[in-house]
């Protein structure tokens, strides 16, 4: 069955986490709340489009450019944390964990996908090293193939600058149960292990 809802539909199938189904509830949804829910996303989602924009600095989305945190006087402009997108700086912002800059690269290495280094903001990220005077750039990237590729690849490419490189610790999380977690974890916290 076609209904006027389906170009809605199509759109909305294409969001992370909806499948056609889910789609056509929500459209559903959207259609009979028209004057709570469907008329003001449509005005927040147009202001939002012409408002955000990404950071010419780091690559954050913000309305600002720079943006809220590039700005900031008091971030450590010595420590720039390097993530493949800004869902990951959201995150780390949000646990307010890192005190330092951020370097957005707007993806990881991949030869499937067919992603390679000038598709990256990997030119962006060095010019920051220089200009920023960094001593320690933080490797935040996916714990997967692609992402630890992406950070030798880095590593590589700033071996001799003078600055010190480290990932993030793997391993087993707070409050989680050995019994529950995979192979790959285990074995990587056991690698990980500190002296205590």
């Amino acid at each position: 069955m076609t209904t006027g809802l389906d170009p809605l539909i199509r759109l909305l199938s294409r969001l992370p986490g909806l499948g056609p189904r889910s789609a056509r509830r929500l459209a559903l949804y959207l259609a009979t709340h028209r004057d709570d829910v469907l008329d003001p996303l449509v005005r927040v989602l147009g202001e939002t489009a012409r408002a955000v924009r990404r950071c010419s600095t780091c690559g954050n989305l913000d309305t600002a450019d720079p943006c809220a945190i590039c700005a900031d006087p008091r971030r450590d402009r010595a420590t720039l944390c390097v993530v493949a997108d800004v869902a990951g700086l959201w995150a780390l912002e949000r646990a307010a964990a890192h005190h330092g800059t951020y370097q957005v690269l707007g993806g990881v290495l991949s030869a499937l996908d067919g992603i390679g280094p000038d598709d990256l903001a990997i030119g962006d990220l060095l010019g920051r090293i220089e200009a920023d005077s960094v001593g320690e750039v933080i490797f935040a990237l996916p714990s997967t193939v692609d992402g630890q590729t992406t950070a030798h690849y880095l590593a590589e490419r700033l071996a001799g600058r003078g600055v010190a490189m480290s990932g993030l610790a793997r391993g087993v999380p707070v409050g989680g149960d050995l019994d529950y977690l995979d192979d790959g974890t285990l074995i990587a916290a056991l690698n990980d292990r500190r002296r205590m």
